[in-house]
């Protein structure tokens, strides 16, 4: 099989970035600061009872300077183990008080990823936002030109992203191992049902009745943010928000950004021209228990175009070439990718690529590793790029359209038929009534 070389052009194109390790050109900052290699950064993190918490013990190499939560309780185990830190609840009051911040990483619910972000590039803070980078496809296109126009240095959390594997099977398809690639199956077999909320509603996926009183350590208001307002309840937080239309993006926000990774590097996607959703359960207060959302891109400069399936909830087909006592893909999900001339798989992160059958991988003559490798973690790779002044690997350029088309499966979802979607215009054409969900309305007070 001829081997094709992976050109620098190539490989720019695939991350639609520049990396931390010299291979493109850097990029002078505007407004942020210059930081000499052995300067420590003054992070602050936004939402750190849950994943910040993760986030915050990988970036302990600099100087955790200020925590942010609306829930004190909820996060007081991260003010324990930072006890130098100056501690608020409304995120706008800390980037206006603290100005030695130099970069901010937001874990909150999705719902607020966007005002959050928007705010702290507007101050000149180098950024690192969670999957998924917004709530609505309008706040992702409006953060990510914010980002550029400032020139900060962003990430979003999607950990896979600085792995090996993800690198492997980029290597590996666009050498050819597989020929062209023009269907993918992607899945995860997690599931919101029984919903975690479901012991308080009846009927099940329904807003509670109960109007319990909120607790004294959350500022509610503040949790609620641009969303509609609503009673606090236990079944939205903590942690059982993301099931929820108004606060959470469900499996294809929380599983999908990750799993889908791969499959936007390996084969350079950008926008969809169309996604239908089949979905069961669900309502227009909560996700779907499970759905299967089909994307449709089109080529790609010499890239054949790609449908590319998501089955939320369960199993994607087992392929036949897979070995009966093979597991597909790991515990919680994975990817096969179809080409012409063979197929690979790998694991929801990416994790533990391996072209199928087993005697494919054994008798491939694997290529030279030409990408560059994180040589630790993914919020250290951020670190690296904010003080070398180049964008990190799952920057904002990149991330915004792998988030869109996530949030593009939830519109599908929503109105349970296939979309037709303009990139150029950020609009869905058909059915017109879809489009309303393209960018959702703010509650009063609240601006993006």
């Amino acid at each position: 099989m001829a081997r094709k070389k992976i050109s620098r052009r190539e490989f720019l194109a695939a991350t639609a970035t520049t990396t931390v390790f010299g291979l493109a050109a850097r990029r002078a900052l505007g407004g942020p600061k210059h930081y000499q290699p052995a300067e420590r950064l003054n992070i602050a993190g936004i939402g750190v009872g849950g994943m910040g918490a993760s986030n915050l013990k990988m970036l302990e190499s600099e100087n955790i300077a200020a925590l942010c939560d609306v829930d004190h309780k909820y996060a007081a185990g991260t003010f324990a183990r930072y006890p130098k830190a100056k501690v608020y609840k409304d995120y706008r009051e800390m980037l206006a008080r603290q100005k030695d911040i130099d970069a901010v990483v937001v874990a909150t619910p999705d719902h607020t990823h966007a005002v959050i972000t928007m705010a702290a590039i507007r101050a000149g803070k180098h950024v690192y936002c969670q999957k998924p980078l917004t709530h609505d496809v309008y706040e992702a296109r409006m953060v990510a030109k914010a980002a550029r126009d400032a020139g900060v240095i962003t990430q979003m959390g999607i950990q896979g992203h600085s792995d090996e594997g993800i690198r492997l099977i980029c290597e590996w398809i666009w050498d050819g191992a597989i020929g062209q690639v023009r269907e993918v199956d992607a899945w995860c077999t997690l599931s919101y049902y029984p919903p975690g909320h479901a012991r308080w509603s009846s009927p099940r996926n329904t807003r509670p009745e109960e109007t319990p009183p909120v607790p004294d350590a959350l500022d509610w208001d503040l949790w609620i943010g641009p969303a509609p307002y609503r009673p606090f309840h236990p079944c939205y937080h903590p942690a059982v928000w993301r099931c929820w239309w108004d606060f959470g993006c469900g499996m294809l926000g929380d599983r999908g950004c990750h799993t889908l990774d791969a499959v936007f590097m390996a084969l350079k996607l950008g926008s969809p021209e169309s996604v239908e959703a089949r979905c069961q359960g669900g309502n227009e207060e909560t996700h779907p228990d499970s759905a299967v959302v089909t994307y449709r891109f089109p080529v790609r400069g010499d890239l054949p175009p790609v449908k590319l399936t998501w089955y939320d909830g369960q199993e994607a087909p087992r392929p036949e070439e897979l070995e009966e006592d093979r597991r597909m893909g790991d515990s919680e999900g994975g990817v096969i990718f179809k080409g012409n001339e063979g197929k690979l798989m790998c694991g929801t992160y990416g994790n533990s690529p391996r072209l199928i059958p087993e005697s494919r991988m054994k008798a491939y003559q694997r290529p030279p590793k030409t990408l560059p490798r994180v040589p630790d973690s993914h919020e250290q790779d951020w670190v690296r790029a904010c003080k070398a002044g180049v964008q990190a690997g799952a920057n904002f350029d990149y991330s915004e359209p792998l988030t869109e088309a996530v949030l593009l499966g939830n519109i599908a979802k929503r109105v349970g038929a296939r979309i037709q979607w303009d990139g150029a215009k950020m609009k869905v054409t058909d059915p017109v009534d879809a489009d309303k969900y393209v960018r959702t309305p703010y509650r009063n007070g609240w601006t993006l």
